[in-house]
C-alpha cells in the first residue's frame, strides 16, 4: 500500500520546498525515522500555527477555520497544501486544503463584518493543481486582500500570496522557491516477490508513461514541468508588478530569501517587526483601499519593462 500512495506522490507535479516533498514521501513509507521527517517535526511549524490561530481573532460562522479581528478576516494557509479535503487524513496531518480555502474565502467576501482580508500564511508550498485557480480568486477579490507570512510563504504558497496587494513578513520568514518539481522511480531489480512491473502502452501514446531511464522520457517530464514553472512565474510577475525576467533572476531562481533581503528584491513589501498580531493591527487601523487594480499592475509592470 506504501508503494502506491509513494507512486500517486510522485505522479503529479509539486510547487514545494524539496525537504518537504521528501518529509511527504518518507511519511507515505512508513519511514518515520527519517531526517527529513525530524526536521519538519522540529521545525517549529506547530507552535507557530498556534500562536497564529490564537491572534486571529474569532471565528467566523459558517467556515472552517476563518477568524475576524477588528475587521480583518483572517485565512490561515499553514502546512504543505492539497487540491481537495478528500485527499488530507481525519487527522489533517498538517496539510491544507484549497476546496476548503476556496469556500472560506469566498464567506469572507460575502461577510460585512469583513473589511479586508489577511492571508496568515506558514506553508512549504504543494500539489500544482488548482493552485492558478485559487490565486485567480484571490486576484480578483472585491476587497482589499494582503497576505503576512510567519514562518514559510514558500513554492506554492507563494504563487498565491503573490497575488495580494501587500506581503509583510516576519524577520525571518522566508519566501520564494519558485519553481515545480516531480519524482519518479525506476525498478531496477525484482520486488520481494520476485517479480517485475512492466507497463505497455499503446502505439500512439509513448508519452503516456515515459521511460525516466532514456534521456527521451526524461524529456518529457521537464517539458511538462517547465510549461507550469512558465505559468506560475507569469503569474507571480503580474502580482508582483515585475517583468517575467526579474522573476527568473532575482526572486531566488529556486531558492528562498528571508526578510529584509526578500523586501529589497521585491518579493515582499514589508518586514513586520511585531509579526502577524502587527500586521492584523496595522491593517485593522488604516483607512478601507482597494486591492491594486489589474490596470495598476500593467503601469507598474510597463515602468518595469522600461526601466523607469
Amino acid at each position: 500500500m506504501s508503494d502506491r500512495i509513494l507512486a500517486a506522490i510522485r505522479s503529479v507535479p509539486w510547487a514545494i520546498m524539496p525537504g518537504y516533498l521528501e518529509a511527504i514521501e518518507a511519511m507515505a513509507m512508513r519511514a518515520l525515522d527519517h531526517p527529513a521527517v525530524a526536521a519538519v517535526k522540529d521545525d517549529g511549524h506547530i507552535e507557530r500555527h498556534l500562536e497564529a490561530v490564537a491572534q486571529m481573532g474569532e471565528r467566523v460562522a459558517g467556515t472552517r477555520s476563518a477568524a475576524i479581528r477588528d475587521g480583518v478576516g483572517a485565512l490561515p494557509i499553514f502546512g504543505p497544501i492539497l487540491p481537495r479535503a478528500a485527499m488530507i487524513s481525519p487527522s489533517g496531518g498538517g496539510a491544507v486544503a484549497l476546496d476548503l480555502l476556496a469556500a472560506d474565502f469566498r464567506v469572507l467576501q460575502a461577510d460585512p463584518a469583513v473589511r479586508k482580508i489577511l492571508l496568515a500564511v506558514d506553508s512549504p508550498g504543494g500539489v500544482t493543481t488548482d493552485i492558478s485557480q485559487f490565486a485567480r480568486l484571490v486576484a480578483q477579490s472585491t476587497k482589499p486582500v494582503v497576505a503576512h507570512v510567519s514562518g514559510m510563504g514558500c513554492s506554492a504558497a507563494y504563487w498565491i500570496i503573490s497575488q495580494v496587494s501587500e506581503i509583510s513578513i516576519d524577520a525571518t520568514a522566508m519566501v520564494g522557491s519558485i519553481g515545480v518539481m516531480m519524482g519518479g522511480s525506476v525498478q531496477e531489480n525484482p520486488d520481494q516477490a520476485g517479480r517485475r512491473d512492466v507497463a505497455i502502452v499503446s502505439k500512439s501514446a509513448p508519452n503516456k508513461r515515459p521511460d525516466l531511464t532514456t534521456e527521451d522520457g526524461r524529456a518529457v517530464i521537464q517539458a511538462m514541468i517547465d510549461s507550469i514553472e512558465d505559468v506560475f512565474i507569469g503569474a507571480v510577475a503580474r502580482g508582483r508588478g515585475v517583468t517575467e525576467a526579474v522573476v527568473r533572476s532575482d526572486f531566488g531562481q529556486g531558492g528562498t530569501l528571508a526578510g529584509a533581503s526578500a523586501v529589497k528584491a521585491r518579493m515582499a513589501d514589508r518586514v513586520e517587526a511585531d509579526g502577524l498580531d502587527g500586521a492584523i493591527r496595522r491593517l485593522a487601523t488604516r483607512n478601507p483601499s482597494t486591492r491594486r487594480t489589474s490596470a495598476e499592475n500593467t503601469l507598474k509592470l510597463a515602468h518595469a519593462r522600461a526601466g523607469l
